[in-house]
Order: C-alpha cells, then sequence, then structure tokens
C-alpha cells in the first residue's frame, strides 16, 4: 500500500509511513502446483546481446513502445501530481499484457514518475524503486529517495512505478467493506467461525468481479512488467531499490533476468522461502517484544497517556482493552467518524503501530490505546486524525482497492492451507505463548478460499551480490529471514542495525552510519569488504 490514503501513521517521511502500513499485508500462502505448458508460455523473453528489446514470444511491442512523458497531474484535487510536476518529475503509462502467455491479447498500463538524472556528464543508470506492500505505490517517491540519495541522487533516473493494478495503474476493486482483511480470531471458537465466514465472503466478492484478472495478479508478473519498463526505457540494465515485500520483488526480478540488474540494495529483506502463510507468524515474538519495549516507553510518560507506570501495567491496561472488546465493540468517535471495534480489530490496530520505535510513532501508539482504554470503560472519546484514518482504513471501504490487489497478489503469488480446521487448531496452539497477536497471525485468511496459483513461487537459483539492509528487532520482516537470504544470496552484504524495533532503515531512520554505506555503494557500485553492524542512532561504524 502506498497511496495517500494508505498512509496510517506520521513518519519522518511520508514514504515510511506508506511502507510501515502496508506491512501488515506481508503474510500468506503455502505451496503451489503449475503445469510446464505455463511454465514455458510465461518465461522471459529473450534479448539480444547489445540490444534492449525483445525478441520472441510475441513481446516485443511492448518492449520497444514509446513512452510519452509528461505531467504527472490528473486533475485539479491531484496534489500528489503537483508535488511531482514541482519537484521536476514527469509521468508516462507503459503498456503490459495482462497475461504473458498471450500477448496479443488484453492490454493493462502501469503508471510511472521519473526524476532524470541532473547530473548526466556522471549518470550511472536508471534506478527503480518499491516500497513493498504488496499493493504499494512508489509513483510518488523519486523526490524523497533523491534527498535520501544525498549526492549520488543526481546520477540517476529514479523510476517510482505503481504495479500492476496497484494506485495510478490499471486498478482492480473487489468492492470490500474493509480496508484490510487481517484479523484476529477472537478470544472463541464462535469468534473464529465469524472470521471463517468474513474471510470467505471477501475472497468470493473478488471472484464474483475479477475472476478473470486474479490469475495475473502476481510477483511473477509484476517482475516482467520491469522488464518491460527497463526494455522501454532502453536501459541495458536497471538498478533496484526494495523495501519489505518491494525486497522480494527484487529478488524475484533478479532470479527471472539475471544479467538485466546493475545496483541492488534490498531494505527489509525477505527469503523467498519465508514468503508465505508463515511470515507474519514467524515475526510474532519481534511484535510481542516492539510491544513489550514500547509499554516500558509509555511507562515512563504516565503523566502524559496514563496507561500505567510500569511496562506490565502498561500491558495490562492492553490486555484489559482486548477484553473489553471481546464483551462488547467498543464505540470510538463521534458523528460522521464513529467507528465500532472489537476483539478480531484490536490487535491489528496494535499491530499496525509497531513497525517504528521512533518517540512519535510510539507516542501515535499511546494516544490510540489512551482512546481505546477509554472507549473500554464506557468513556466518550475523541481519537486523533491520524488514529482515525487507520479506522476508517481497517473498518470501511474507502480502501477497498488497495486491500483488494494486496490480497490478490499474496493469494495469487502461493496457495495457502485450505482446512480451516487447521487454522483453529494453529490459534489454539498460539495462545498460550503469544496471546496478543498469535490468534491474528495464525487466523485464516481470503487465501484458503482462493484459486490456485498457476505458477510456481520463484526459487533462488542465481546469486546476487546485492546488499541487504536489516535491522536486529524488524517487527514485520525478521532478521531471521533476512539472514537466509544473505546465506541464499552468497555474493550479497549485509548491513545490520542492532537495537532498533524498526521496519525500513536506509533514507528513512536517519542512521547516517547505514545511510552513507548505502549511498557509497549506490555511487561506485562496490559492496562493502565484509558484512557491516550500524548501531541504532549513530554516525560511525562497527565492523
Amino acid at each position: 500500500m502506498n497511496a495517500s490514503n494508505n498512509r496510517l501513521t506520521s513518519s519522518t517521511s511520508p514514504a515510511g509511513a506508506v511502507r510501515r502500513a502496508s506491512a501488515v499485508g506481508l503474510a500468506l500462502a503455502a505451496c503451489v502446483t503449475a503445469s510446464s505448458a505455463l511454465a514455458t508460455a510465461t518465461a522471459a523473453p529473450v534479448t539480444d546481446r547489445g540490444t534492449n528489446t525483445a525478441t520472441g514470444a510475441g513481446l516485443d511491442r511492448y518492449y520497444r513502445q514509446h513512452l510519452a512523458w509528461g505531467s504527472c497531474v490528473t486533475g485539479p484535487d491531484d496534489t500528489v501530481g503537483r508535488e511531482l510536476d514541482e519537484a521536476g518529475a514527469q509521468c508516462a503509462d507503459v503498456t503490459v499484457p495482462l497475461d504473458y502467455a498471450k500477448p496479443d491479447g488484453r492490454t493493462i498500463t502501469v503508471a510511472m514518475s521519473r526524476l532524470k538524472a541532473t547530473d548526466s556528464r556522471h549518470r550511472i543508470g536508471t534506478m527503480l524503486l518499491n516500497f513493498g506492500g504488496p499493493g504499494g505505490t512508489a509513483v510518488d517517491t523519486p523526490p524523497l529517495m533523491r534527498k535520501a540519495m544525498k549526492d549520488v541522487g543526481a546520477r540517476y533516473d529514479i523510476i517510482g512505478f505503481d504495479p500492476r493494478f496497484v494506485g495510478r495503474s490499471t486498478p482492480l476493486d473487489c468492492g470490500w467493506s474493509t480496508g484490510i482483511f487481517f484479523r484476529s480470531a477472537g478470544p472463541d471458537r464462535a469468534g473464529f467461525d465469524r472470521q471463517v465466514a468474513f474471510q470467505k465472503d471477501l475472497s468470493d466478492k473478488c471472484r464474483a468481479t475479477n475472476a478473470s484478472v486474479l490469475p495475473h495478479v502476481t510477483t511473477r508478473n509484476t517482475a516482467r512488467d520491469m522488464d518491460v519498463i527497463r526494455g522501454a526505457l532502453g536501459e541495458r540494465k536497471i538498478s533496484y531499490l526494495g523495501y519489505s515485500y518491494g525486497t522480494y520483488l527484487g529478488t524475484v526480478f533478479s532470479q527471472m533476468f539475471p544479467g538485466r540488474y546493475d545496483r541492488m540494495v534490498l531494505d527489509g529483506a525477505i527469503s523467498p522461502q519465508d514468503y508465505g502463510p508463515g511470515l507474519l507468524r514467524d515475526a510474532v515474538s519481534e511484535n510481542e517484544q516492539a510491544l513489550a519495549d514500547w509499554a516500558g516507553w509509555a511507562a515512563s510518560r504516565d503523566t502524559t497517556y496514563h496507561l500505567g507506570r510500569t511496562r506490565d501495567q502498561v500491558l495490562a491496561t492492553v490486555d484489559r482493552v482486548n477484553e473489553a472488546a471481546s464483551r462488547r465493540p467498543l464505540t470510538i468517535g463521534t458523528g460522521s467518524d464513529t467507528y465500532r471495534v472489537d476483539a478480531s480489530q484490536v490487535p491489528l490496530l496494535l499491530f499496525m503501530m509497531l513497525s517504528d520505535d521512533g518517540d512519535a510513532s510510539r507516542a501515535e501508539l499511546a494516544a490510540a490505546v489512551s482512546v481505546l482504554s477509554e472507549a473500554a470503560k464506557g468513556k466518550p472519546t475523541r481519537p486523533s486524525p491520524a488514529f482515525t484514518q487507520s479506522l476508517r482504513h481497517v473498518l470501511t471501504g474507502d480502501s477497498s482497492p488497495t486491500g483488494s490487489v494486496q490480497t490478490a497478489i499474496l493469494c495469487g503469488d502461493r496457495a495457502a492451507p485450505r482446512n480451516s480446521e487447521s487454522y483453529w487448531r494453529d490459534v489454539e496452539r498460539s495462545r498460550a505463548a503469544h496471546p496478543r497477536f498469535g490468534p491474528m497471525t495464525e487466523n485464516i485468511t481470503p487465501c484458503a478460499f482462493w484459486d490456485r496459483p498457476r505458477e510456481e513461487p520463484t526459487q533462488v537459483r542465481h546469486d546476487v551480490p546485492a546488499l541487504i539492509v536489516a535491522a536486529t528487532g524488524d517487527p514485520r520482516t525478521t532478521y531471521r529471514s533476512s539472514l537466509k537470504l544473505h546465506r541464499e544470496l552468497p555474493s550479497s552484504k549485509l548491513i545490520t542495525l542492532t537495537g532498533a524495533n524498526r521496519h525500513g532503515i536506509y533514507g528513512e531512520y536517519g542512521n547516517a552510519c547505514v545511510d552513507d554505506q548505502v549511498n557509497r555503494y549506490l555511487a561506485t557500485g562496490k559492496l562493502p569488504a565484509k558484512d557491516r553492524t550500524c548501531a541504532k542512532r549513530t554516525t560511525g561504524h562497527q565492523d
């Protein structure tokens, strides 16, 4: 998720808020089969040595298409477009086939923005951006990344693109009444049974409205679109910066199109082995720790938030909120912005605010828990604008397109277990060790009712000299998963940030040690001689 209406929490950068909200979506899947005929039909087009155009497979017209760059403004209310224009960016749409096995069939468009290199004499090349999700936009991000890249930013053409069916690209909307499908199973079997019905209804709505499109909403097809972008831009290779799910997309691209990438930075990286139904489950310990660390922060500010004077007291307040929501939904807000929050939704609201350990984000979570605590006592509440936006995003259909495409990508990439009883058993087992988040991370999802994917999931078979950035306390894509990807890519190098419960570091967290190392790599193309370690909020580095 990466559209302006999905920026659920304030941040040092808009892009950071976008990605943290969208990181909720990193979770599903299992195993999948595909016919060898399809695998052959959708194979990457062959590129002539020394050219930028595809040959064979009927894809030449896509790789050779003319891109009509112009204003980014799409209408009188398009503030993002105006800001891009003011920053010197231009926008264009690239046409791609809906189904790469049928290139003469239906086409869709992928929206892009571009900041051209201003230091043309020392131009390095083109860099594509992805801020995760899945389903996150990046059209609005080139100006932010040029600033993060400092002097080296002027040497790149920086491309933000909205993946197929995201943002300004050809849309997908299942007409949901919710923005995010993630929910907790609740306190009992009745709550879980309601979740089974809820998640099946979401799946049924997508199938009823978009059955012909859903099989093509996949990461592998987004990677194919990226290679069309590369060809249409006239580039032999592209550099890439991906965060969160965007690291998985970058890895998929590198495996499908070896030799067509230059410099690659993967921040908050996921091993393809972990991109599946256990992803958020595997991060439950990190989220419990992040919540405990936040509770300690809030306890030291009890005179402001009144949540408890010790960490345990603050956590007890959180538990009382969830227990109250289990008995009856909590009423939050007034007038047209009144929301009813039940026990299936409270853990998600907390979870969404735990991906940043900065004071501003922790203050937002404390303010939100204060509101929830007052509602649990039956008192009137006045949530902040940021919390109101979170409630609207989760509980209404305002963000249905974002939730629809995020789900379609996750369910389209890998199949999920289909037996609801297996989810219930996992939910019950999780309660003892992880009572706050286990029933959410183990809960059933729409993918249990989705049509099975047509392609096998991507496996790492090619080494990639990427630069991986990871925080030891990342509560979304765990440090363990980043280490696993590092092992799978022996030529990669790893920058570890210690002591941070943070998802997404480079250019957003303000850590000079990380930023300097990444920018040095982007400028020279040379990875560090060995893995490096940076400490939270320091300017030096440790070997």
